[in-house]
């Protein structure tokens, strides 16, 4: 059965597209995807981000997303890709928290599981958050009288960004810009950023061109 990093790696090449292409159009680092296309997920960071990346790849290529992560879903193990601790280190961990007491020790270990549970939801806010998205040009019900207008705005710098479901360029900062072509009467624009895990925010601008 062909493994989901092999299909979008069969599509890819058949696209002509490289590895340094779909990492600078999906904003996913290029050792990310190649480790994808090799079965590697332990060299991702989360299975949470694996499942987001396939996904942005996925429909970067064209392919069916809800199908590819289902693929991915089948043949990826949590356990194995999480591990488990050698039994030599559990029994130390044992030995040393055997000697904790009430007091201090426990006040200072509740603080710092605090801190990490903190810190943790603090990386991962963007599971739960829609990605920041903002359109400077151009207004909301704009008229133009050109044959092309000029959008631009700012996103998350880890957000896919695309106008008109098509993808554009972000820089370090998140800025984009791209000139769409727009025809005599309404046309609707649609800017969308979508993070690694499938959050989305959008924002339309309806133009009027004389």
């Amino acid at each position: 059965m062909l493994k989901v990093g092999e299909r979008l790696a069969e599509e890819r090449k058949r696209q002509g597209l490289t590895i340094e292409d779909v990492a600078k159009a999906t904003k996913i680092r290029g050792e990310f995807l190649s480790a994808i296309e090799k079965g590697e997920y332990k060299k991702l960071p989360s299975s949470a981000y694996i499942q987001g990346f396939i996904k942005n790849y996925s429909q970067f290529l064209g392919l069916p997303a809800k199908e590819t992560t289902a693929i991915f879903k089948r043949e990826f193990d949590e356990r194995e890709y999480l591990g488990v601790l050698p039994d030599s280190f559990t029994k130390k961990q044992k030995n040393i928290l055997s000697g904790f007491r009430l007091g201090p020790t426990a006040f200072l270990l509740g603080f710092i599981i605090i801190f990490v549970l903190g810190y943790t939801a603090y990386q991962y806010r963007a599971a739960f958050l829609s990605p920041m998205l903002s359109v400077f040009v151009p207004l909301e019900n704009a008229i133009v009288t050109t044959q092309s207008v000029r959008v631009a705005g700012k996103a998350d710098a880890s957000a896919i960004v695309t106008i008109n479901d098509v993808p554009v360029y972000l820089d370090h900062d998140g800025n984009f810009k791209k000139d769409v072509s727009v025809f005599s009467g309404q046309t609707t624009i649609t800017i969308k950023a979508e993070n690694s895990f499938g959050k989305t925010t959008t924002i339309l601008r309806h133009i009027s061109t004389q």
